[in-house]
């Protein structure tokens, strides 16, 4: 049981990281590199920086929606892959650590387990089923040729 569970949590983890950030990048497109008028105006007006006692508007809205959309497609399907997983998992920890400035009442409902699931990628790596295993054992393979 102790060896599928090695084998099943690094793969779950990376799903369960994932799912919640491609779906919320899905939105933010009218299709291939056109974002959404909806993600610009979110950016825009509705996302706000909340530190220090203060509220913020965020800089450069625009790029910024660009950015945060890109990342939130190409993050999570390097971490379904399992590739560059720990980078991967960096990526969404990093975005969850602004969104918590941007939303803080969400801290306990999704932040908190979002962040614990990416310090546990960081921390146990993408496990046997991954691309990165796959490239760790062929590497391995060619160098002792």
């Amino acid at each position: 049981m102790e060896k599928a569970a090695r084998a099943a949590a690094p793969l779950l983890l990376r799903i369960a990281l994932a799912v919640p950030f491609f779906r919320s990048g899905l939105t933010k497109w009218d299709g291939f590199l056109s974002l959404s008028p909806a993600a610009g105006f979110l950016f825009e007006e509705e996302f706000k920086l909340h530190a220090f006692g203060q509220v913020y508007g965020l800089p450069a809205p625009h790029a910024l929606a660009f950015f945060v959309g890109m990342a939130e497609i190409v993050l999570p399907v390097l971490l379904m892959l399992g590739l560059a997983t720990r980078l991967g998992a960096l990526g969404l920890l990093a975005m969850t650590a602004v969104i918590q400035l941007v939303v803080p009442e969400g801290w306990a409902s999704f932040h908190l387990p979002w962040a614990a699931m990416a310090i546990a990628l960081i921390a146990i790596g993408p496990g046997r089923v991954s691309l990165d295993h796959l490239l760790h054992v062929f590497l391995k393979t060619r160098m002792s040729s």
